[in-house]
């Protein structure tokens, strides 16, 4: 599936994907944006840059409970 979402990617395609998974989330994502009950609570450049410093104490915490 990663393949094909680069390969994607790499024609120009722009996608969005939600999801739990925070290895896949590092794997694949350009930019995270973190949403909690439908509301943005942070949006970042880049994935390390979420995962170093989530913006949020929600997403702090979210990332303490499913960061793998």
């Amino acid at each position: 599936m990663v393949g094909v979402m680069r390969a994607l990617a790499g024609r120009g395609m722009i996608m969005l994907v939600v999801t739990h998974e925070m290895g896949f989330t590092r794997e694949v994502s350009d930019q995270v944006v973190f949403l909690d009950g439908g509301e943005l609570l942070v949006e970042t450049s880049s994935p390390e840059a979420f995962f170093q410093q989530p913006g949020t104490e929600r997403a702090g915490k979210f990332l303490t409970r499913y960061t793998i």
